[in-house]
């Protein structure tokens, strides 16, 4: 069932203006975890007066009503998430590309008091090759 992007917005309380439901739709249309320069590529194309300050500037009220996940997965960018579900994100090293992974147990991670400490946020990241990086390694190897 297709979300409703302005119905969305409205439910988290952002105000669904044309970019912010522009960029919203991307998100949760495109699951590659995209950095803030991919966004204004894709977008750019077809709203040419879009600014990659306005695309800045959304993605962080989204993040901020709980709309989008910001990742700090890759050290070089901040990637988005439309998932906002409780999943792990994994990179590939090789590649780049970032993929979600289902089933790990968050909720592992009592987020109400930890010696004083009170957890908003848990985000779980793994490291290493993808299958067609492995592929690729294996081959190297070979030749």
């Amino acid at each position: 069932m297709p979300v409703r992007v302005k119905t969305y917005l409205q439910e988290r309380g952002i105000n669904p203006s044309m970019q912010r439901v522009a960029v919203m739709h991307y998100l949760l249309n495109y699951f590659t975890h995209p950095t803030v320069d991919e966004i204004y590529s894709n977008l750019s194309k077809s709203m040419p007066t879009l600014s990659k300050t306005t695309v800045y500037n959304t993605l962080k009220v989204l993040v901020e009503n709980g709309a989008a996940l910001q990742l700090t997965i890759d050290e070089k960018n901040t990637r988005y998430d439309g998932n906002t579900h409780p999943h792990a994100h994994f990179i590939c090293l090789g590649c780049g590309k970032v993929h979600d992974v289902e089933g790990v147990n968050l909720a592992a991670v009592d987020k109400t008091d930890h010696n004083g400490l009170q957890i908003t946020e848990t985000q779980v990241y793994y490291k290493g090759y993808c299958e067609e990086c492995q592929k690729e390694l294996t081959n190297r190897l070979i030749d």
